[in-house]
């Protein structure tokens, strides 16, 4: 590493980062109505709080069972439970729909010299057809996935796997994704953390903050670049 490239590998979070969470729900909004949204941000919630909850009870399943099961429940408060959009959704979750700026960020990253991976939640066969569905594939070097040690993020035990793949320091890491409290579990393991804050969400208080705050993943890429050429 010298003094004037700290940064040697660029590692981004993949669901509401790369990935648009909300994209299979918006792509059945005719169908789910006006409470579309509500079912969309639910879900995303109750799969959040059931990968810290499984964390805590030391009960892991894959990420694909939590989201189906988040999804179940959610369904289920809204009278859906047994309705047959269920398996439409869970499918075009599989295969969601990246971010604008996704490749752009990617390409950008490595132009400017630094490899990238993806650092996820996400079990490696959904990551790998959410990959290969953004044809993203070719502007990775690694994808990898907390399947791999059965313990969800915020775990330093997740965060590890960085460092250990690209063999480098965290703090020659630079972490970025759009999730505050991936941010701060990410900076508290020793990345330089950089949040895509598309919600203008103040910053977590849990003793370590992100680095910088950007608006999309063209801003991050505007970001990275000058610190890694």
């Amino acid at each position: 590493m010298t003094a004037g490239k700290p940064i040697r590998a660029c590692v981004f979070d993949a669901y509401g980062t790369l990935f648009d969470v909300h994209a299979p729900a918006a792509a059945l909004a005719a169908e789910l109505g006006e409470r579309g949204g509500v079912i969309s941000g639910q879900w995303r919630t109750k799969q959040l709080e059931y990968t810290w909850l499984r964390s805590l009870m030391g009960h892991y399943v894959d990420f694909a069972q939590v989201t189906a099961d988040a999804l179940d429940y959610v369904l289920g408060a809204h009278g859906l439970g047994d309705a047959p959009i269920r398996d439409r959704l869970l499918s075009l979750y599989n295969s969601i729909a990246a971010h604008p700026g996704a490749a752009a960020c990617l390409q950008a990253v490595r132009n400017a010299g630094a490899r990238t991976g993806i650092l996820s939640n996400g079990s490696p066969a959904m990551l790998a057809a959410a990959v290969a569905a953004a044809k993203l594939g070719p502007l990775l070097d690694y994808i990898l996935s907390a399947d791999s040690v059965r313990i969800y993020k915020p775990s330093p035990e997740v965060y590890k796997l960085a460092p250990n793949a690209f063999g480098v320091e965290p703090r020659e890491i630079a972490f970025v994704s759009a999730n505050g409290w991936d941010c701060s579990g990410a900076a508290a393991f020793g990345f330089h953390v950089i949040h895509i804050n598309r919600l203008h969400q103040a910053d977590e208080r849990l003793g370590a903050s992100p680095k910088s705050h950007v608006k999309d993943l063209n801003e991050a890429a505007a970001l990275l670049a000058p610190m890694l050429s």
